[in-house]
């Protein structure tokens, strides 16, 4: 699929002034990046985004920022059927157990996921969010090559 439109994501304040580095999810690694791949995690609202960057406990300070966005190709997991001809089911998609599957296994099956997109040339995913109180509608875009399809908006040189 063609992305075109607006992403958001709720930034650490301590990453805020680089938000296109992906060095936080390369480091660390995330659901859907194996350590060692940056990834951006944007969310396709607002509210999206901030449930996302505060999953743990009470709000903590968060930047939010926006991007222009104009992606291709986007694997979209919210597809059944695309998402087992991949290998793997909506539900192993929301696994609990991903950073335990990471830390014994050396990657979680949705990191081998991602994996398998990159080689086959995708920018990125649209996927569900699993945060708490998220729904079917709230949309993440998880993002593996974004150089030539993302502009930051910070018109006003806030973050400079």
């Amino acid at each position: 699929m063609h992305y075109r439109g607006l992403l958001y994501r709720a930034l650490n304040p301590v990453w805020a002034r680089e938000p296109l580095s992906g060095e936080g999810a390369r480091r660390f690694g995330g659901r859907f990046n194996p350590k060692g791949t940056p990834a951006l995690y944007t969310a396709l609202s607002i509210m999206t985004a901030i449930r996302e960057a505060n999953q743990i406990g009470t709000l903590q300070p968060t930047t939010l920022v926006a991007y222009h966005a104009d992606l291709t190709p986007i694997f979209d997991a919210t597809e059944a059927q695309a998402l087992r001809d991949h290998g793997l089911d909506p539900e192993d998609l929301a696994a609990d157990d991903w950073r335990i599957r990471m830390r014994e296994d050396g990657k979680a099956p949705t990191q081998r996921l991602a994996e398998r997109l990159i080689r086959e040339g995708y920018a990125g995913m649209q996927v569900r969010s699993f945060a708490k109180g998220a729904t079917a509608a709230d949309l993440n875009m998880v993002l593996w090559t974004w150089a030539d399809g993302l502009t930051f908006v910070d018109d006003e040189g806030r973050l400079a």
